[in-house]
């Protein structure tokens, strides 16, 4: 497992940067050219794991964790370090039958500059907008809820980040993080997901978690503001 400070900040900041002993994990350029068997491997699992029978609700849950994921191992090592690992989709490789942090397996050393700009071509261009399209190809999800969920994604991103900051007595990795994510939400389909852009984001759509059996309201859900 990668031992960068990244993964200190928590499961969903950590990279496995070796080969899985199983060789199941899968780049994620095959899902978004059309293996769609991962994907929907995961939607069922997500919906057996909530009980429920809605699997739109499962699919909007499933894209949330990886949407979580694909920012978390971007945003992390920019704001601690000014540099993240080059995350395209033919080196990072998934098993959704995996938990965090080892369903994701990066094969690559590229380093990229920690700008918003180059982890925006990176994660919202390289892999959010095929991830999408491949969600589609499972079942109808608006594209405001799967927006939604890429917004909440990285302003989750961000509050780790600041809470990891405050208890390390790291203001300045603070101050990166909420700089990169101010730019990253200053785009067309992240500006209108919610606000504030920071910590106390709240969004404007549903990841639908409401509707499972044993779900209440998240965090920064739109209800909570009704």
């Amino acid at each position: 497992m990668d031992g960068s400070a990244a993964a200190s900040v928590g499961g969903f900041f950590a990279l496995r940067t070796t080969a899985p002993p199983d060789g199941t994990h899968r780049p994620l350029a095959r899902l978004y050219a059309g293996e769609q068997a991962p994907l929907t491997a995961r939607i069922d699992t997500v919906a057996a794991r909530l009980d429920t029978s809605e699997r739109r609700v499962a699919a909007s849950v499933a894209h949330l964790g990886l949407a979580s994921r694909l920012w978390s191992v971007a945003l992390g090592p920019a704001a601690l370090t000014g540099s993240f690992p080059g995350l395209s989709p033919a080196a990072l490789h998934w098993d959704p039958r995996h938990p965090a942090p080892d369903e994701l397996w990066l094969d690559g050393t590229e380093s990229l500059p920690g700008t918003a700009c180059r982890i925006r071509e990176a994660v919202q261009y390289g892999h959010l907008v095929p991830l999408a399209e491949a969600i589609h190809r499972d079942g109808p999800l608006s594209d405001r809820l799967l927006w939604g969920n890429a917004g909440s994604a990285l302003a989750g991103a961000l509050r780790q980040l600041v809470a990891w900051a405050r208890t390390h007595h790291r203001p300045d990795v603070a101050a990166r993080a909420r700089a990169l994510a101010a730019e990253l939400f200053d785009h067309p389909d992240l500006r209108n997901t919610g606000t504030p852009h920071d910590t106390a984001f709240r969004r404007r759509s549903c990841c639908l978690y409401y509707r499972t059996p044993a779900g209440g309201l998240c965090g920064d859900c739109v209800f909570e503001s009704v």
